[in-house]
């Protein structure tokens, strides 16, 4: 059977601050070595300050985007919470339409579009509304990224269950060391969820320095791209 090409993949986290815009920029990087044309989005940022949408705004820089930030962020937030607290804290509600029309423009726009969510699967957006909610309505294949940390198995394992609960596609999990330094606890942890995962994993990313980029071949593009 041939292997799927998607026009996309929805980048999502067991929980905010493992990886996801580290993964998503190297993802980005490295199609963009591959000549193909991507765009980047981040519907939702919270925890926007004076300097802007910075998850966005290194999206772009990873892809080379020069799409506008309204169209590749089109709702932010201060507070650094959920979607649906972070714009109740502003009186607001999160505009989907608004979403959906950026999304729409951009997919227009790109062969390959990098949607990435805010913090985990089940995150609420508004009431009655998560992050799976959105990533079923963009029908993108989900790249999860997870911590390298007590507590992964478990929080690896509940994202997945929800996904397949959900019905959504995985195209695969990758491993964020992210700065912290790995325990040998953290290590052994890690070789359980390793094989736990088998053939679903599709990347680790070791801690980097400041600055430095996702060394070439730590995400296997290939598989996210197969699903």
């Amino acid at each position: 059977m041939p292997a799927r090409r998607s026009r996309g993949l929805f980048i999502t986290g067991t929980d905010t601050g493992v990886g996801k815009t580290v993964v998503a920029g190297a993802i980005a990087a490295a199609l963009r070595r591959r000549h193909r044309d991507v765009g980047v989005m981040k519907p939702i940022e919270t925890g926007v300050g004076t300097q802007g949408p910075l998850d966005a705004i290194s999206l772009c820089e990873a892809a080379g985007a020069t799409d506008s930030l309204d169209l590749v962020c089109p709702q932010r937030f201060a507070l650094p919470a959920a979607p649906s607290v972070a714009a109740a804290h502003e009186g607001r509600t999160v505009d989907l339409e608004v979403i959906r029309a950026a999304h729409a423009e951009l997919s227009r726009r790109h062969a390959f579009l990098l949607i990435e969510g805010a913090g985990g699967i089940l995150v609420p957006i508004r009431a009655g509304y998560s992050m799976a909610d959105l990533a079923a309505e963009f029908d993108a294949p989900l790249v999860v990224v997870t911590r390298a940390s007590l507590g992964t198995i478990n929080h690896t394992l509940l994202t997945l269950e929800a996904i397949e609960r959900r019905g959504l596609v995985l195209a695969g999990v990758v491993i964020s060391h992210g700065s912290r330094v790995i325990s040998s606890s953290d290590r052994a942890n890690l070789a359980a969820l390793r094989e736990s995962l088998g053939a679903r994993l599709a990347g680790e990313v070791e801690s980097l320095p400041a600055e430095a980029r996702v060394p070439a071949g730590a995400i296997d593009l290939d598989r996210l791209l197969a699903g």
